[in-house]
This record gives structure tokens, C-alpha cells and sequence, in this order.
């Protein structure tokens, strides 16, 4: 049976008062006795698209563990990262903060120390913290990073990893992947079209080895509040998955997603060479590597069931962003179309938390505030999302967000999406360091307007045909950046919209 599905605003009448209505956030709740304290348990995918899964629709992923989360939580159908890019995402997430205010918009750059976490908040109300696996930190992992008492992050679990697991016999004579090499290697390559798998079984691969970790942290913390981060490799490229699966799917299966006519002069240079066979071949490489990903937060989920604390943790799973499979062209996020912006979020308390599905939108910047407040733990100092536990208790929230705004500030673009209408705006100004480089190095600035409604592919800009609308949304993505960003006392006098817009677009990243 279908949980039952909420509001939507699938049509939201474009005035200024509508489109720039204030976030909405709750108080935290009351905090509760030690020996009633719930549970943490924060599942997280690297490049997991909302779009493949079962539960959102997709007949083809196979996806049984995500989908029974789904079936006995509330799936957030229509959840948008704030930047469609790991490390900004992942830092937003951790703060509470857009990624411009978090001082990570780049890829490279680490959070600072002295930025108030969900992990600092939660260690300091008496939880045990702890993350394992792909966290995008770029630093070495150590106790008590950015609040986590134990840091198993990429470093330290490459490290162990290699220490603890031996590998396995393999199939005699099987093809397997070669090394990871993007950007060195042609695309074809280090996006496995020819869906070979990495050479180990599923009980040597390397994220087998990280939810055993979890495992025995869940094991030995048990009797104690705890506040456990899993955080999976896959389904970034190359797409791995065990030996196993590599019978998984079919590349024939698949379709190519159809260009609109504004696609091949945006299409980066790296991807123009693959064939529609090497297309179909990497689309069966990720969906393979979803269904590894979900098998190991099946063991996860189902370990929590066995020591028997289901009824007493929050669970939340997400992805830091989505992925393009062939949409425009691209195989990555890195960019704001639909495909690399929709995220999954599902969010499960058994026996306190209804099984139902929210259309209305949401940001991943919301998260990190509903943990809170769900536990019953003191907000973050700066919040630029909102508590989504109305949906969670009541199944509405009084004031359901009328737009999503994300960034990616690598290539100085944003975008802002109502119901009906998508704007993004580029200063196409900034040689792109991303590997992602079109023919055309600096274009200067560009806007588009997609109509979702009727052009749910975006393939035809209305910018021209509409030009009130671009000045509605506009006008909304400049209050977005007014209110949340540091520099705001610092904005220049007399400029244009367009010219505002491009001056919050330019990178300032800290740490």
C-alpha cells in the first residue's frame, strides 16, 4: 500500500509577495530526559539522483531497501540540494548554512574548524557522534572533527581498508575496470561505459567493509544515545560494484535522454566523443551502482532492526546531490538543471513518524534543523532552512516554501524554481576549473527561464517570451543572497539586478 501524498503546489501564482515569503523554521523541541533520548542514524549516497529510485517511480532502479524506508517513513519527493557539487553540499548539510555562508562553494575547499556542526550540537547534549565513510572534508580524519569522536573518513578508511581486507579469488579471465583516471583517460573510461565491475566480490569491496564498521558501532553503542553517520561512496564514477553484479542490467535497456536545440553549444568538450552505445553502457554502470549502494544500507537498516532500535532513531536518508544520466548531454551534476538538482530525502521514526509522501518543496539546507529539532537538541546559531517537522507530526507545514534556490559557484550560476518556472543566471565570466569546459571559455552572461510546466525537460529558454517572469524571480534569487550571505553589508550601490546577481555569484570561499 502507497503512503498518501500531501500537499503540492504544482501552480504558484507568481507575485512578489508569494515568491518572497521568509523561510519558516520552528523551535527546537524540549529536550528530553538521557534515558529517553532518540537516536541518530544519518544515511547518506554520493551522486544518488532522486530520480532512481523505485519508490519516486522508476520501474527500472532496483532500489528494495531505499523503497521500504520510503514505505515506512515520509519521502520528500521534491527535495533540491543548495549546490549540485559534493563538498559545498556536504559542508551546507553539516551547518545549517548556504553553502556561500558556510565559506565552502568549491570543490577543494574544507570547512573551518570554528563552523557550528549538527555533530558539535548533538556531542555536546551527551550523544556519541561518529561517521564512516565519504565526507568530503579534505582533511584527515581524527577525533573530533568538526564534532564527530570518531572520524573514519576517507583517509582513514583507505587506509584501514587496505590493512584489513584481502582480496578475494575473482572470476578467471574477467574484465574489470582499469584505474580511476577522470579527465586523463576518455570519458568512455573513467565512466565505465562498458559496465566492467571493480575487481573484488561484495564482501571485500570497500564500502562492504565501511557498513561492517557501523555495524559493530551500532553494536557497541546500543544502550546509549548515538549519532551515527554512513556515509557511501556510490554511485559517484567510475560506478563501482562487486563481481557479482555485473550481469545486473543491460545497457540495451536503456534510452538516451533527447538534446533540446540549445544543448550542443553547452555540452562540455569531454562528453561530445561518447556514442550512444557508451551512453547506454554508462547509464547500466550507475544504476548497477545504486543497486550495491542499497544492498549495503539494507544491512545497516536491518542491524538497527536486530538490536532493536528501530523505535527509539530518527533515520535519514539523502544524497548530497543528483546526477545527469545524458540529460543536455552530461554525465555529472555541476550544473542546475533538474537531473544534478533533485535529491532524495527520507526521513523514518517508527511508531512516531506516518508514512507519507510531501510534494511540497524542500532544500537539503533543511535538514541539518529538522535533526535538531526532531531531537530535541539547541538549534544551530545560523539557520537558512526551516524545521521540517510539521510534515513529519502533522503531514503539512503551515508555510510550505513557494521556491528552491541552489548555487554553483565554481561557474558563478544559480537558479530559483517555483512550481511552474526555473530561472538561471550565469555571469559567464570565470574560466571553469571543474574539467567541465565547453568550447566557448568565458560566453559573458546568460539567463534562461524553463517553463516545468509545460517543458519538464527544459529544453526550450522562454527567457525572451517572458521577461517579467525573469524579473520576478530575479528579484527572489537577489533576496535569497541578501539575506544569507556574509558580504551583504558590502554590496555595491547602483548596480542592476543582473549586475547583483553577478556580484553574490563570485566565489569567497574560508576555511
Amino acid at each position: 500500500m502507497q503512503p498518501p501524498v500531501v500537499s503540492r503546489n504544482l501552480t504558484v501564482k507568481l507575485t512578489r509577495r508569494t515568491l518572497l515569503q521568509a523561510p519558516f523554521a520552528l523551535p527546537a523541541a524540549q529536550a528530553q530526559s538521557p534515558s529517553s533520548r532518540p537516536n541518530l542514524l544519518f544515511l547518506i549516497a554520493d551522486d544518488h539522483a532522486g530520480y532512481v529510485m523505485g519508490c519516486s517511480g522508476n520501474t527500472q532502479a532496483r532500489t528494495p531497501n531505499i523503497d521500504q524506508l520510503a514505505r515506512e517513513g515520509v519521502r520528500f519527493a521534491r527535495n533540491y540540494c543548495n549546490s549540485p557539487v559534493c563538498t559545498p553540499s556536504r559542508q551546507s548539510i553539516l551547518t545549517g548554512q548556504m553553502p556561500h555562508s558556510a565559506g565552502v562553494t568549491l570543490l577543494a575547499t574544507p570547512l573551518s574548524e570554528q563552523k557550528p556542526t549538527v555533530a558539535r550540537q548533538l556531542a555536546a547534549r551527551g550523544y556519541r557522534t561518529a561517521v564512516f565513510g565519504k565526507m568530503h572534508f579534505n582533511q584527515p580524519g581524527r577525533s573530533g572533527l568538526h564534532g564527530f569522536q570518531t572520524a573514519v573518513t576517507e583517509d582513514v578508511v583507505a587506509k584501514r581498508w587496505a590493512a584489513e581486507v584481502r582480496p578475494g579469488p575473482v572470476v578467471p579471465g574477467a574484465a574489470v575496470k582499469p584505474r580511476w583516471q577522470p579527465f586523463k583517460d576518455p570519458a568512455r573510461i573513467w565512466l565505465n561505459s562498458d559496465k566492467l565491475p571493480f575487481p573484488r566480490r561484495y564482501q571485500d569491496m570497500k564500502s562492504t567493509w565501511v557498513v561492517r564498521q557501523a555495524c559493530d558501532f551500532l553494536e557497541q553503542h546500543a544502550g546509549s544515545p548515538f549519532a551515527l553517520w554512513v556515509s557511501l561512496a556510490e554511485p559517484h564514477s567510475p560506478f563501482d560494484f562487486p563481481m557479482e553484479d555485473s550481469d545486473a542490467f543491460s545497457p540495451g535497456d536503456f534510452h538516451v535522454p533527447v538534446l533540446g536545440p540549445g544543448d550542443p553549444a553547452q555540452i562540455p568538450l569531454i562528453f561530445r566523443d561518447l556514442s550512444p552505445s557508451d551512453k547506454q553502457g554508462i547509464i547500466a554502470s550507475y544504476y548497477t551502482s545504486v543497486r550495491y549502494m542499497d544492498r549495503n544500507l539494507g544491512v545497516v537498516l536491518r542491524k538497527l532492526k536486530e538490536l532493536g532500535l528501530e523505535k527509539n532513531t530518527l533515520v535519514v536518508y539523502m544524497a548530497d546531490h543528483g546526477y545527469s544520466l545524458g540529460h543536455h548531454g552530461r554525465f555529472e551534476k555541476h550544473c542546475c538543471f533538474e537531473p544534478a538538482l533533485g535529491v532524495p530525502l527520507i526521513m523514518r521514526w517508527t511508531g512516531r513518524v506516518q508514512p507519507r509522501v510531501v510534494q511540497d518543496f524542500t532544500e537539503s539546507v533543511d535538514v541539518p534543523h529538522t535533526i535538531l529539532d526532531m531531537l530535541g537538541s539547541e538549534p544551530l546559531p545560523v539557520r537558512h532552512g526551516r524545521s521540517l517537522r510539521p510534515y513529519l507530526e502533522a503531514g503539512s507545514h503551515p508555510h510550505p516554501r513557494t521556491h528552491i534556490f541552489s548555487e554553483y559557484l565554481e561557474n558563478e550560476e544559480a537558479c530559483v524554481r517555483t512550481g511552474r518556472w526555473k530561472l538561471i543566471q550565469c555571469s559567464g565570466r570565470r574560466a571553469r576549473k571543474d574539467g567541465y569546459v565547453t568550447g566557448t571559455t568565458a560566453p559573458g552572461r546568460y539567463v534562461r527561464l524553463y517553463d516545468q510546466k509545460h517543458d519538464p525537460g527544459e529544453l526550450d529558454d522562454r527567457s525572451q517570451q517572458y521577461p517579467e517572469i525573469v524579473a520576478e524571480l530575479s528579484r527572489l534569487m537577489v533576496e535569497r543572497f541578501r539575506s544569507t550571505h556574509p558580504d551583504a553589508a558590502q554590496e555595491p550601490p547602483s548596480l542592476s539586478t543582473p549586475e547583483i546577481i553577478d556580484w553574490y555569484l563570485r566565489p569567497r570561499d574560508s576555511s
